[in-house]
């Protein structure tokens, strides 16, 4: 017979391990929460967004292909395809407690600002980044210039070995 002590060793043991799993056994979030959460921040008209960037591009890139295939290579129902497939990687990455908590947040004033603002911060962001990428890779070449390493021209200059005769060999007898 087990006693009272052995009994709390046990469910200590079962919530230890229970911890140690984490959202092993958290609630998996439903395909209507995850879709609830896609409706909140306006992935479909992100999706939208999305394919009139790509139609510009292509449409350049392939000046032949009439624009109007470009604006409808992804229509209303391929956003919904896409929207479909990626229901299990959100429910592989969020319990169901965490999808509810980022519907809160996104149906905030808060959140909905940061769907609204966050493309333009990132795209302010990398083009901040770019210059300094620039600006980086400009003071590298700089200093390995004044050491020697690069030539004038930022090239490497030619090693002793590469304007060396190249050694003569024996004939073959």
């Amino acid at each position: 017979m087990i006693k009272r002590n052995q009994w709390i060793g046990i469910a200590a043991g079962v919530m230890l391990a229970c911890g140690a799993t984490g959202q092993a056994i958290a609630a998996q979030p439903s395909e209507q929460q995850v879709r609830q959460l896609f409706e909140v921040m306006h992935m479909s008209q992100m999706f939208g967004q999305m394919n009139a960037q790509m139609a510009g591009v292509m449409g350049r890139a392939v000046p032949c292909v009439p624009a109007a295939y470009w604006q409808n290579f992804i229509d209303a129902s391929g956003a919904q395809q896409l929207l479909g497939r990626m229901v299990p990687v959100y429910q592989s990455h969020f319990t169901a407690e965490d999808v509810s908590g980022l519907l809160k947040f996104y149906q905030s004033p808060l959140g909905q600002k940061v769907i609204t603002q966050l493309p333009l911060t990132m795209a302010e962001g990398m083009k901040v980044g770019q210059q300094w990428g620039r600006e980086r890779g400009q003071a590298m070449v700089r200093q390995l210039e004044q050491k020697g390493t690069l030539d004038a021209n930022g090239r490497c200059p030619a090693s002793p070995a590469a304007t060396a005769p190249a050694p003569l060999t024996k004939p073959a007898h």
